[in-house]
């Protein structure tokens, strides 16, 4: 579990029974913002936070949020003790006695998303309610024809629908991004074009590849794209000094 190590407070508010709260995330030092936390509500939204630290989320005001890095996550803070909401940062730590399950270098894109799929499992096999296919069964309600009526009511919560997929299509793009990240990295960019600090970052920034390249492109095809994208990034140079 993640030990929060501090929190701070600023004026919020609380609006139609909704809440919105904000803050940022660092690390235990307070020395550095981490990005790509996820901030989860009981009522199932979600929310990352940005290269900042910096998250949003509004949420029923009898909800609950909590903090999920590294595949823990922190206690569960009910939104009504959050006396104020504009500045709910924290600062998260590993529990030392769990410190040697974490593996630090090198990284294992494959082992990670394997548990970043166990961690939000249900966010990522969550589907939209088909009303053209939903099981039939016995209500106890005395329906009649056999609905299943928790079925019916998920098919009619709209809201809650929307929130679910929005959340899994972030968790999707930010599984995406990482395998971008994965095939085209800086190792392998400045081993066919020499290039180093600003300007290999500013040439994996304009030639970063697709996802949909990334999947389907062997090693051999990935070497020739950057060896291509390195080619008319000396030219464009060279037109544009």
């Amino acid at each position: 579990m993640l030990i929060v190590l501090g929190l701070s407070f600023a004026a919020g508010g609380r609006v139609w029974g909704q809440v919105t709260v904000r803050g940022r995330v660092y690390n235990m030092y307070r020395t550095h913002p981490l990005d790509r936390v996820s901030v989860i509500s009981s009522s199932g939204r979600g929310t990352m936070t940005d290269s900042t630290g910096g998250y949003s989320i509004t949420v029923p005001d009898d909800d609950s949020i909590y903090f999920s890095y590294l595949g823990r996550a922190t206690v569960k803070y009910p939104v009504k003790d959050i006396n104020t909401l504009n500045n709910f940062d924290i600062a998260l730590h590993v529990d030392p006695v769990e410190l040697k399950e974490v593996r630090v270098m090198p990284r294992d894109y494959r082992d990670d998303s394997i548990q970043n799929r166990k961690d939000y499992e249900k966010y990522f096999d969550f589907k939209k309610p088909n009303p053209f296919k939903l099981n039939s069964g016995s209500s106890g309600l005395g329906m009649g024809a056999g609905f299943d009526i928790d079925q019916i009511i998920r098919y009619f919560q709209f809201d809650r629908t929307r929130r679910l997929l929005a959340f899994q299509r972030r968790l999707v793009e930010d599984e995406q991004d990482k395998y971008i990240d994965h095939r085209f990295n800086p190792s392998i960019v400045l081993r066919v074009t020499h290039l180093q600090g600003d300007e290999l970052d500013s040439f994996m920034a304009k030639y970063r590849p697709s996802y949909t390249f990334c999947v389907r492109a062997t090693d051999y095809d990935l070497m020739e794209y950057i060896k291509l994208a390195f080619t008319e990034y000396q030219k464009d140079r060279k037109e544009n000094p």
